[in-house]
């Protein structure tokens, strides 16, 4: 099917929807990249955006190529770079691709990946929906059955969850490459930090994001494929990174709430995540669990303390490794699994 021919926007006007783009030495994916981008069905008013982070490939050669045909289906193609020694960093590349586009929203892509004919119209739809969220969607990893059990808690997580689970997950409860946001938001929560190679650009914008107010949404439906590869980025950040990232949100938005709480089936994480707090939270600690799945938590009542306990045999199948319990809990309050 061939897509409609969507309309360029007026000279010095205001697109519709940016795709920023990123690249770095991606000549050998941007094809099928680009070609997907051809294929969108979206009829309003598009533009391309990308910056080259100092790529030694032909990727600025390979996007020029296609700028003609991408321009005669109505989509206008900014582009620039730099040619320093070293890149500068995704979240430099991305800072730079939207600063020099000018969509009232902006669809993240990228240069690995293949977005999914619909990609844009229905998250631009939901965003229209929801103009103060991150718009994430469900994926298709490619090679099929990389990080297996990763991309199935990317498609089986809930709305709720993706709340939820902020402060336990390993990342972003929607994933960067599937972002898509208003500018204004975009304008109120960044820029992306610059710290280049290592530096978990998504988790802190993603964070930033929470404390500005800003909420979640997912399109249920497939709307990328994700590729998985040894040069990506994220393999540049460590696990102690983001391990801090995760501690220090926990402390800022949750823990600093509470008067006190518990660390239950507390192993070696449970026993990190200790070591880790400050000490105003360590003092906070009325126990370390260790062995048996339980929990408790303590109340105080006319100066008098009480500790409860209960078997919450629902969470005897989770794997999680140490949980924290806020005090009082009430009866029907869930726990926060950390993993």
């Amino acid at each position: 099917m061939t897509p409609p021919k969507k309309r360029l926007r007026p000279s010095g006007g205001e697109a519709d929807v940016s795709i920023i783009m990123p690249v770095h030495n991606a000549s050998c994916w941007l094809d099928e990249c680009l070609q997907a981008i051809l294929q969108q069905d979206f009829t309003g008013s598009m533009e391309l955006s990308v910056y080259d982070d100092a790529s030694t490939d032909d990727s600025r050669q390979v996007v020029q190529r296609w700028r003609e045909r991408l321009e005669a289906r109505g989509i206008s193609v900014v582009t620039s770079f730099h040619e320093s020694a070293q890149p500068r960093g995704v979240g430099y590349a991305k800072n730079k691709a939207i600063s020099q586009s000018c969509g009232k929203y902006l669809c993240f892509q990228d240069a690995d990946d293949i977005m999914l004919p619909e990609r844009v119209r229905l998250q631009y739809e939901a965003c229209l929906l929801h103009p103060n969220s991150l718009v994430g969607c469900r994926v298709q990893r490619l090679p099929e059955g990389s990080t297996e059990r990763y991309t199935r808690w990317i498609n089986a997580i809930t709305q709720d969850q993706l709340i939820t689970q902020v402060y336990t997950s390993h990342g972003p409860t929607i994933v960067m490459p599937t972002w898509f946001c208003s500018r204004n938001l975009f304008l109120k929560v960044g820029p992306f930090d610059e710290g280049g190679k290592g530096v978990p650009e998504d988790l802190i914008f993603f964070y930033q994001s929470l404390r500005q107010g800003g909420g979640l949404s997912r399109v249920d439906q497939c709307l990328l494929v994700y590729r998985y590869h040894e040069q990506a980025a994220t393999h540049s950040v460590t696990e102690e990174t983001i391990w801090k990232l995760r501690v220090d949100f926990l402390q800022e938005r949750v823990l600093s709430q509470w008067d006190g709480f518990t660390i239950w089936n507390a192993g070696k994480q449970g026993r990190k995540l200790y070591r880790c707090l400050s000490p105003t939270n360590q003092k906070k600690v009325c126990h370390l669990h260790g062995s048996k799945l339980s929990v408790t938590w303590t109340t105080t009542r006319s100066g008098k303390a009480f500790t409860h306990m209960r078997n919450p045999q629902k969470y005897q199948n989770q794997k999680s490794q140490f949980c924290t319990t806020k005090m009082p809990l009430p009866p029907s309050s869930s726990v926060l699994n950390w993993t």
